[in-house]
């Protein structure tokens, strides 16, 4: 080898690669490698665990340290020195020993560039007068771990939504920190589209992590101990620390001062040889720009793995061997509390802005075999071309396994693969560890039965136009599947049923399919389609893709930490939601049950529980949340402490204090104090009451109408059936439109649920708020129905 002198400006993934292998491949030349911080290899994708406590030893995130290389490698590595300027011309870099500022001259005959992102901190008014940190390397978080060693700390707010402001405020949640996250889009997680990363905000929301979407940081003031986050809104957040996590900028000063080719965006252009527009000078890692392999253009993507491999290729092609980079796909892959999060390719958002044609699916397949203990479901979404079947890009959230499906899925792009090559692969099985049908197999499935035409889908964004243009909406569910949620006016015939039932589907207009998950629409699909119905369309993703994209932030937003959260563990001596072989903490299992059944259940366990002890409710009924949220408000004996998620379980913990009373209805109401005049309460009637079924049929047919009756149901309950005079305000959001109904303040207001917990719990929240006359449904819509009262 000709070559003598190899200089490399910076270490971690690009540099230290490239260094490494080029002295595997030759013992002779002299290898310099220059480092400006303090250290030269070093874990950076695992700061945020060091932050959280996880890495517990500093050391561990120092892969190598200059004196190992020299010993292992023989080359000199120099840290605290910082290049300030190349001369192109006279091949030559100038050198500043950070330590006192000397400066000296460095020749090289292949100088390799590889200076990294650097994070961006936008110019927000304030933010220089309060104390704020980012998360690059080393010396950042030893700052926070001291900051959080000689400050009281308890709230932490990040700014970004991005990987690194996930894993951060997970870490700082794991400390036990209350955790806001501030992200300017309407979703965390940029590479997923919007439907899997609401997946994503219910795992930070179950998790204690507060979000605030669609919202701007706009200015950091610091009027005492705690520091204010102004936001955009007009809101503000009062924290004790306070992250920068917005995104990275590829950090090329001295590239541009070079006059080295550099991209739009500020990226170093190379070739496929890692060669920049000098032929003398390599580039690798977060800086350059690369090609990305599914557009077929320049891409950027700042990735440790894609580093390491630049690397490689650039030492290769300085020693005389020639390898090509053949381009990039992103993959990555994040933990998110017990959720695993994993993309490769193109997401959506980004296709649409190209001319590509392609469609898109969703499975919600289990990671292994439903019958083996510990079974979970990954949702995936895959995007593939129309016709050619060539994988554009995947993402998918779930539990152990998921990342798997991703690797292999990107392997198969990797090659060109299409969804035909999907359904052929063959995986490894057993029932620890997978399906006999993957989930990667059955994306394969899937698309190939659209491409050959053997299935018509349609996608959950469709409803509105559907029913604009006449369509019919077919459930084959179940009956109990179908009332807990479902499309307003949609047909229900279960699959098992859909031969029986057959005439009941009109033939004269297109039948909409859906299932939970797609899988029994698919049957019913092709049922009909060999039945003689021509215009028929299966939901990808079923119901459940439908209601994760219209989740809205209160269904995912966190409670606030209890400090008897930590008494708990101690007692325990484990995590409070961590039940096995419990004593000290009792257990209420009321999953499977609808509303109010974990309420109930909840209640009757609190009967028998001695003062001043836990209880702890499980539950699957979504609507639990913000049931027992409003129960413990309104009853000062009990404080709910906790409430998270374990896999499908909601886990509420309480405490019972000395002072409980069931907050349960006990009123009644005579026939004295009826009366027809809606704007006074009669004489002798409570603020608070009940009203038979009966009784507001008869008021809603009279002269003189209730002004207005609240369905404090969720959404998903309303759309099963709902008086047509009610105005639908669930119960978790009704503090929140107190002011809309000030004009009712001193009349009749008619609360509603599904059997009278909710609602009258509606009532002692708006008696409270200084309304004056409220009236809560006894039996709710079950007594309505039961009665043989029509409702829509």
């Amino acid at each position: 080898m000709s070559i003598k002198n190899v200089v490399i400006v910076g270490g971690v993934a690009g540099g230290a690669s490239t260094a490494a292998r080029l002295r595997r491949l030759s013992e002779d030349v002299n290898i310099i490698m220059l480092e400006r911080g303090p250290y030269v290899s070093f874990a950076n994708c695992g700061l945020p665990y060091y932050v959280g406590n996880v890495i517990k030893e500093r050391d561990a995130l120092e892969l190598m340290t200059p004196e190992l290389f020299n010993e292992r490698f023989n080359f000199d590595v120099r840290v605290k020195h910082e290049v300030i300027s190349i001369n192109r011309e006279e091949k030559t870099v100038t050198v500043k020993k950070l330590e006192n500022d000397d400066e000296y001259v460095l020749s090289y005959d292949v100088l390799v560039l590889s200076p990294g992102a650097k994070p961006i901190v936008p110019p927000i008014p304030g933010l220089n007068e309060v104390p704020h940190f980012v998360i690059r390397d080393i010396p950042d978080v030893e700052k926070i771990t001291k900051f959080i060693e000689y400050n009281k700390v308890n709230h932490s707010t990040v700014i970004g939504g991005g990987y690194i402001g996930i894993e951060i405020a997970e870490n700082l949640r794991e400390r036990g920190f209350d955790v806001e996250i501030v992200e300017m889009a309407p979703q965390i997680l940029m590479p997923f589209d919007f439907e899997m990363a609401q997946i994503a905000h219910q795992e930070m929301g179950f998790n204690g992590v507060k979000l605030h979407l669609n919202e701007r940081a706009v200015g950091f003031t610091k009027p005492g101990e705690k520091t204010i986050v102004k936001l955009e809104s007009g809101d503000s957040i009062e924290t004790d620390l306070l992250i920068m996590a917005v995104g990275v900028m590829p950090d090329t000063s001295l590239a541009r001062n070079a006059g080295l080719d550099l991209s739009a965006r500020g990226h170093i252009v190379v070739d496929h040889t890692m060669h920049t527009s000098d032929p003398n000078i390599f580039a690798v890692g977060d800086a350059i720009q690369v090609h990305n392999m599914v557009l077929d253009e320049p891409w950027a993507v700042p990735l440790a793995g894609i580093a390491n491999r630049q690397g490689r290729v650039a030492a290769d092609n300085i020693a005389g061997v020639e390898t090509h980079c053949e381009g990039v796909l992103g993959t990555s892959v994040l933990k998110i509390f017990g959720m695993i999060a994993a993309a490769t390719g193109m997401n959506e958002r980004t296709l649409k802005t190209k001319s590509i044609s392609y469609e898109k699916i969703y499975a919600h397949p289990n990671n292994h075999a439903g019958y083996y203990p510990g079974a979970s479901s990954i949702s995936l979404k895959l995007l593939f071309e129309i016709p050619t079947g060539r994988i554009l890009g995947v993402q998918a959230i779930g539990g152990s396994g998921t990342e798997k499906r991703i690797d292999v899925i990107a392997t198969a792009m990797k090659f060109g693969g299409t969804v035909f090559d999907l359904e052929r692969l063959e995986l490894s099985y057993a029932p620890p560890f997978g399906s006999a049908k993957d989930p990667v197999n059955m994306l394969g499935f899937i698309g190939s039965n659209i491409l050959r035409r053997t299935m018509k889908i349609w996608h959950w964004h469709d409803v509105d136009q559907i029913r604009e243009q006449g369509g019919v909406f077919l459930d084959v569910r179940t009956k109990e599947e179908f009332d807990i949620a479902h499309f307003e006016g949609a047909l229900n015939i279960s699959d098992l049923e859909l031969r029986k039932k057959i005439d009941l589907i009109p033939r004269d207009k297109p039948i909409y399919i859906n299932c939970q998950v797609g899988f029994r629409g698919y049957l019913a699909y092709r049922t009909l389609i060999q039945l003689g119905f021509s215009e028929v369309y299966n939901l990808t993703g079923g119901y459940k893709t439908f209601e994760y994209a219209q989740m809205r932030p209160e269904e995912f937003a966190p409670m606030a930490v209890d400090p008897r959260v930590k008494i708990l563990e101690q007692r325990l001596g484990r995590p409070g939601d961590d039940i096995s072989g419990q004593k000290e903490l009792k257990v209420v299992n009321a999953c499977g049950l609808s509303c109010p059944g974990p309420l109930n259940s909840m209640i009757v366990g609190l009967k028998d529980l001695p003062e001043e002890q836990f209880l702890q409710v499980q539950a699957t009924d979504p609507s639990f949340a913000s049931t027992i949220k409003t129960y413990v408000e309104l009853n000062d004996g009990i404080d709910l402490i906790s409430l998270k998620k374990k896999g499908d379980i909601l886990l509420a913990t309480v405490f019972k204090k000395k002072a409980y009373v069931d907050a349960t209805p006990t009123i009644s109401e005579s026939e004295e104090t009826k009366k027809k005049d809606k704007s006074i309460r009669p004489v002798g009637l409570p603020i608070l009451s009940e009203i038979t079924a009966e009784d507001l049929y008869a008021e809603l047919h009279s002269d003189n109408p209730p002004p207005i009756i609240i369905d404090t149901r969720e959404k998903s309950e309303w759309n099963q059936g709902h008086l047509k005079e009610a105005t639908l305000i669930p119960l978790g959001k009704l503090q929140g439109e107190m002011k809309k109904l000030e004009q009712y303040k001193q009349q009749e207001i008619i609360t509603i649920c599904h059997s009278g917990s909710r609602s009258y719990m509606a009532g002692r929240l708006l008696q409270r708020a200084g309304f004056e006359y409220i009236r809560s449904v006894q039996g709710g819509m079950i007594a309505w129905v039961r009665a043989g009262y029509k409702y829509v």
